[in-house]
C-alpha cells in the first residue's frame, strides 16, 4: 500500500526517519552485502510496512527495535525477503544463452569423452526461478542434440520467499512472452482453470533444478559440486567492490577448470584481482 492510501496518523508513525534508515542500512551492508545509499529510504520504508503491520508493532522504529533486539533467525529472514530486490525474467540476456550452447559448452568438449558427460551448471542468484529454468530448457535441448548424458543446474538465493516461488515453477502466461513458442509448448503446461492465466514448468524440467538458500557474505558457501559454468548475473551492482572481489573469488572456487562465469551485461570484474579472464561481454573463464 502506498502512503497516499494511509491516513495522516498511519503516515507519521510508519515514517522512516534519517537515523532509522541509517540503522536498517548498515544491518543490510553488514548481513548481505548490499550498498545501501540514502536513494533508497523510500524504498525500505514501503517493504517494512507491511511487516510492521503482520506484527501488529505501532511503528517502524519498534520494528527495528524487535528485529535488532532479537536473536530469532525466522524475523531475520522475514527482514532480508522484505529488502531484498528480485527483478528477473525468462531468457533475460539471451545472447548469453547462444554463448552457451554455441560456444563455452562445445569448447569444455575438446576430446571425446565430453559427449557422454554430465553437465553442472549453478545459478548463483536465481531470484524466482525464470534464470535456471530457461538454462534447464536449454540444457535440455542442447544434451539431447548432442546425445549428452545430462544435466542438472544448482539454484541459490538469499530470499526463500523467491525460493518457494521458484520450486513452484508456476508463472503467469505473460512472464513466459520471451520463452520461444516450441519451448512454451514443451516445457510448460497451462492451469486447468483457464481464468488464472497460469503455467507451470513440466514436472521433468523442474526435477533437474535444486533450490538452496545461500547468503553471499557467509565465509564458507559450502557447494560441495564442481560447476562447468557459473551464472552468477545482476547481483554484482548491489556491492561494493571489494565485496564484488570476495564473491566472485569464492564462488569460481566451485568453477571446473577451463569453467564459464557469467556475469550480468551491467557489471564488469575490470580492476578486481579474480581467478577468471574476459573471453566476451560479461563472460569470464578460468584458465586450464
Amino acid at each position: 500500500m502506498s502512503n497516499s492510501n494511509l491516513s495522516e496518523a498511519e503516515t507519521d508513525v510508519l515514517h522512516l526517519t534519517p537515523k532509522g534508515f541509517s540503522q536498517f542500512a548498515r544491518y543490510i551492508t553488514g548481513e548481505l552485502g548490499i550498498k545501501m545509499p540514502d536513494a533508497k529510504t523510500s524504498m525500505i520504508q514501503s517493504r517494512l510496512v507491511r511487516r510492521v503491520r503482520e506484527l501488529g508493532l505501532p511503528s517502524i522504529e519498534h520494528y527495528g527495535e524487535y528485529l535488532f533486539a532479537s536473536t530469532n533467525n525466522e524475523e531475520r529472514q522475514h527482514f532480508i525477503n522484505a529488502v531484498t530486490t528480485n527483478k528477473t525474467d525468462f531468457f533475460r540476456e539471451p545472447e548469453h544463452f547462444q554463448y552457451l550452447t554455441s560456444v563455452a559448452l562445445p569448447s569444455l568438449g575438446g576430446n571425446a569423452r565430453y559427449n557422454s558427460r554430465y553437465i553442472r551448471i549453478w545459478s548463483a542468484a536465481c531470484s524466482s526461478g525464470e534464470e535456471p529454468y530457461t538454462l534447464a530448457m536449454v540444457l535440455s535441448e542442447f544434451t539431447q542434440q548432442q546425445r549428452q548424458a545430462g544435466f542438472g543446474i544448482l539454484a541459490t538465493d538469499v530470499s526463500t520467499k523467491v525460493l518457494q516461488m521458484a520450486r513452484n515453477g508456476v508463472y503467469a502466461e505473460d512472464q513466459i512472452a520471451p520463452v520461444p513458442s516450441e519451448m512454451r509448448t514443451k516445457y510448460f503446461l497451462k492451469n486447468k482453470d483457464q481464468s488464472e492465466r497460469l503455467v507451470r514448468i513440466v514436472p521433468k524440467l523442474r526435477q533437474t533444478v535444486s533450490f538452496h538458500a545461500l547468503n553471499f557474505m557467509l565465509p564458507d558457501y559450502h557447494v560441495k559440486d564442481w560447476f562447468d559454468v557459473i551464472f552468477l548475473r545482476n547481483i554484482l551492482i548491489y556491492f561494493d567492490k571489494d565485496i564484488q572481489e570476495a564473491v566472485v573469488t569464492k564462488v569460481c572456487r566451485n568453477l571446473k577448470p577451463g569453467g564459464y562465469l557469467f556475469i550480468g551485461h551491467s557489471e564488469s570484474l575490470s580492476g578486481l584481482k579474480v581467478p577468471v579472464n574476459r573471453v566476451g561481454t560479461s563472460i569470464y573463464r578460468l584458465p586450464m
